[in-house]
């Protein structure tokens, strides 16, 4: 099939080099229809041929038509070749029945990558440096064809699409122009640069053979649309319309930017794959004029090996990325436990600061009641209730749970004839200290009626 192939496109190049024009669709480098490309990696291709057609009237049949080669020469420099013939642009009235002789067009394209950055790529050039064959003056060259770009390009993944997306801008053929005679516009295009962008598209159809691709762009004159169907690996058929913004004007006239319908095929050789050496003491693998050749069965061993060793090497970088993770959730699952320890230390350690805190207090006013309560004796031995009730109120404000002081009070409030005050202050010392024997004597003489000033608690 490939070999049928290279000799319909040789045959076809054999049968058209001396026809095209320099902006005929599918006849520039890439996989556009008429706008410069860029790639951010090495082309996956040997080199590319193919021709491409533009058909503006079918009755009688206007046709440009060309045909193309380009292939990647070194590192980031892309060189192409294409020999085309325009369409007539004499008037529909006397398109077939003037005889015109169109010039032959002998295209070269120069292009050089000079930055990517992942998925995206600045590519400049030189396009359509064109010489003219005219059967009157001979070759010469055109200096108006003559283009130099720059354009940028992106590849983005979408789920199992593939958008490419190009924009740039030209001089010369990629600039802006309509030539109709000045007889029929009332202004001639004098725009030398303009700018371009485009997408195509790669989508899961006929995945097996590449995907069926839909391309869309602006070449700087008008919208071109077309489709790139894959015939094998390496062939695609290429379909589209070009300005397509201008079709209502089909059947009125002709001029370079006219509509079109488009027709091409193309042919993409891939680069060559090393083969493994034989094995030893084996045959060697013929090797013609320093080119690689295939050995049946050999290749797809080593790609099964390779293909096995990845996916092993993959199974293992996957799981030490996996073991890796999980002993940095560990880490950090005991940074966190070791934070809160810290935490919870410090909250040990303040609660135990408080209670040596609070000790200290009890202690100091324990020490300052025992006073208060030996002053309130003094003055209960002279008679001077009143500061003996005070002073035992001070001892009860600094410690509220000194049975001794509920009863030195009882006593005071019976020297004062309050027995009701007394019997409460009695039993408040008795419940904080329920072995308190002296304060239940007391209360069990009050409750028999012979309760004497005698024996009221007076140490």
């Amino acid at each position: 099939m490939k070999k049928f192939g290279s000799l319909v496109l040789l045959l076809l190049l054999s049968l058209v080099s001396g026809q095209g024009t320099a902006r005929v669709a599918y006849t520039r480098p890439g996989t556009m229809m008429k706008i410069p490309v860029s790639y951010a990696t090495r082309t996956p291709y040997l080199f590319r041929t193919g021709f491409g057609a533009e058909v503006h009237n079918f009755n009688p049949l206007n046709v440009a038509k060309g045909v193309y080669f380009d292939m990647e020469l070194g590192k980031s420099f892309l060189f192409g070749f294409s020999s085309v013939m325009g369409a007539d642009t004499t008037s529909l009235a006397n398109l077939g029945n003037v005889q015109t002789n169109i010039p032959v067009e002998f295209g070269f394209h120069l292009q050089q990558r000079i930055y990517t950055y992942g998925d995206i790529s600045v590519s400049i050039g030189l396009q359509d440096i064109v010489f003219q064959n005219d059967p009157q003056k001979g070759l010469t060259l055109d200096p108006q064809q003559l283009s130099f770009f720059a354009v940028i390009a992106s590849e983005k993944s979408l789920g199992t699409y593939t958008m490419n997306t190009y924009m740039g801008f030209g001089t010369g053929s990629l600039a802006p122009q309509d030539t109709l005679p000045a007889a029929d516009t009332a202004a001639t295009n004098k725009t030398k640069a303009g700018v371009f962008a485009g997408f195509i598209l790669n989508t899961p159809y006929l995945s097996k053979a590449g995907g069926l691709d839909l391309v869309g762009e602006f070449d700087g004159t008008g919208i071109n649309v077309g489709l790139r169907i894959p015939l094998t690996s390496d062939y695609r058929l290429n379909l589209g319309f070009t300005h397509i913004e201008k079709l209502p004007d089909w059947k009125s006239r002709y001029w370079t930017g006219h509509p079109g319908v488009t027709l091409g095929l193309d042919m993409a050789v891939p680069l060559a794959v090393k083969k493994a050496p034989a094995p030893t003491g084996g045959p060697a693998p013929p090797v013609e004029g320093g080119e690689t050749i295939e050995l049946p069965g050999l290749e797809e061993g080593i790609s099964s090996s390779v293909d096995s060793t990845l996916r092993m090497a993959d199974l293992q970088v996957h799981t030490l990325r996996d073991s890796m993770q999980l002993m940095d959730n560990e880490m950090r699952n005991l940074m966190i436990r070791l934070a809160a320890q810290e935490q919870r230390a410090k909250f040990l350690e303040d609660s135990l600061r408080s209670i040596k805190l609070d000790r200290n207090v009890l202690v100091k006013n324990m020490n300052e009641a025992m006073r208060n309560l030996s002053r309130s004796l003094r003055y209960f031995y002279t008679g001077d209730y009143r500061r003996a009730l005070e002073e035992v109120e001070k001892a009860i404000e600094l410690n509220p749970n000194l049975a001794l002081a509920y009863a030195r009070r009882g006593s005071i409030y019976y020297k004062l004839g309050d027995i009701q005050r007394a019997t409460i202050d009695w039993n408040l010392a008795l419940r904080l200290d329920p072995e308190y024997e002296d304060v239940r004597n007391i209360l069990k003489a009050l409750h028999e009626n012979r309760l004497k000033s005698t024996s009221l608690l007076e140490e």
